[in-house]
């Protein structure tokens, strides 16, 4: 038979179905083979058409049926608006870092490293181990596992210098990622409708958890060397606050990192003030031309709240972090973590430890800051020579980002766009700042995916410069 026949079926078959009801019961095969004079296998080709068109379906056993025509129609949640009311805390739209990337865009925005940058077969080879572990059938504490909750305190021992009381295992409370722990932080310490003073720009996660915990934000001016003692000690005496969250090393966004100098300077202001500083140490593992130094490790009197994550460095995929806390605090943190997420999957934690318990891990990192370095360098060299309005204040010694300065006169949002439309993805720098921004910024990301396009994405960032400025 020819597709003609096909037609004429599926045209006869569509006039009775217009006359059906729906959820009618079409003829059977050998009825229609019959009426049609055609063959079974046109037959079934015809309704396979009629199927695919959403006009028939199936029922195995029952036979073939007119399917209803569901007609969309709006949906009223109305009544949703008096039962929720206002929110108590509006919480910011979601970061421009956080949007996928376009198939062939250059995304200098993301947050995360590309997995070229990441241990992978380290990964893969722990995974496996902790999924025949029996952390794969326990429930782990709900401080953590003891194993990992060592890690971490040692890690920081061996920064401690001599004098000062190394943290124990039992410091340690692990968390399902670090921003979980600021928000769990934020609350225990801080509460709701108490300030916190924030380095401005600070990253755009500590403001969202900050916005969720009901906290008041009070921005410090911070540049390339970290906030000045002076600035935020007043700012302790005008707010009354009794916490500072800060990111000492490889600040998000501006690569910043306290000299050992000022961070105990600031440690001072912290004693002084008889207040808590939440030390964010996203970037540990991401230095290039320094080294991490945290301020937790100059202290033994539970004023640093030490926030160490994994994330990045290890895998997006394992969401793991430590808190390190000392006395009542670390008591309050645990039972917030305790009540929001009750414990951290043992397999992550598991996976987590083994890798960087690994000997392979210390190799890795090795390697990671030379690759950091190329992609930063490269990225310098590519603005200085197609976008030198893009002014560069210093070059960070490790984490993931430049902190570019534009001129006054470029239009922001139309300068995200315009390069969003040639296919590069940045983000604006003003979801950095607790406050109005204090000046025209971007944020580059150089461990996205693809560095051979850093010089291309230039062109296109100078080309919209000179465009909107």
């Amino acid at each position: 038979m020819s597709n003609d026949s096909t037609s004429r079926i599926v045209d006869g078959l569509l006039d009775w179905i217009a006359r059906a009801p729906a959820g009618a019961k079409l003829p059977a095969t050998r009825a229609l083979v019959a009426e049609y004079e055609a063959s079974p296998v046109t037959v079934q080709k015809a309704l396979r058409t009629l199927s695919a068109r959403g006009l028939i379906e199936t029922r195995p056993g029952s036979g073939t049926f007119v399917r209803a025509v569901r007609t969309a129609r709006p949906l009223d949640f109305s009544w949703q608006t008096s039962a929720l009311r206002s929110p108590q805390h509006r919480l910011p739209d979601a970061s421009v870092t956080m949007r996928p990337t376009p198939h062939g865009a250059i995304p200098l925005h993301a947050g995360y490293p590309d997995r070229e940058l990441l241990p992978e077969r380290l990964i893969r080879a722990a995974l496996t181990r902790a999924g025949r572990s029996d952390a794969a059938v326990t429930r782990s504490p709900v401080s953590g596992l003891p194993e990992l909750q060592a890690w971490f305190a040692g890690e920081l021992a061996q920064a401690t210098p001599v004098g000062v009381t190394p943290p124990t295992a039992s410091d340690v409370v692990v968390l399902p990622g670090s921003q979980s722990g600021l928000s769990s932080t934020f609350r225990a310490l801080v509460t709701a409708g108490q300030p916190l003073l924030v380095e401005s720009p600070t990253y755009w996660g500590a403001i969202l958890a900050a916005a969720q915990a009901g906290v008041r934000l009070v921005p410090v001016a911070s540049g390339p060397l970290g906030p000045d003692p002076a600035d935020l000690s007043r700012a302790f005496e005008e707010t009354g606050a009794r916490a500072f969250y800060a990111q000492p090393t490889y600040a998000n966004p501006t690569g910043a990192q306290w000299s050992p100098e000022r961070s105990r300077q600031i440690l001072d202001v912290v004693r002084a003030h008889s207040a808590f500083l939440i030390e964010d140490d996203w970037a540990h593992d991401f230095g290039i031309t320094s080294e991490a130094s945290p301020v937790a490790a100059l202290d033994d009197a539970g004023h640093v709240v030490y926030v160490r994550s994994l994330t990045k460095s290890v895998s997006p995929a394992i969401r793991v972090a430590g808190v390190i806390a000392r006395g009542p605090a670390r008591e309050r943190i645990l039972a917030d973590r305790g009540a929001s997420s009750m414990y951290v999957s043992g397999i992550l934690q598991a996976a987590a430890l083994d890798i960087v318990t690994q000997p392979a891990w210390s190799t890795h990192l090795r390697g990671l800051r030379q690759q950091l370095r190329a992609r930063r360098d490269l990225l310098v060299d590519s603005l200085a020579e197609y976008a030198p309005a893009a002014h560069l204040a210093a070059i960070p010694s490790g984490g993931l980002n430049l902190w570019p300065q534009l001129p006054d006169t470029v239009d922001l949002p139309g300068l995200v766009r315009a390069c969003e439309d040639e296919g590069v993805l940045i983000t604006p720098g003003s979801e950095w700042f607790p406050a109005e921004p204090s000046g025209n910024f971007i944020r580059l990301n150089f461990s996205g995916p693809n560095p051979g396009a850093f010089p291309a994405a230039a062109e296109v960032l100078g080309r919209a410069i000179e465009r909107l400025g």
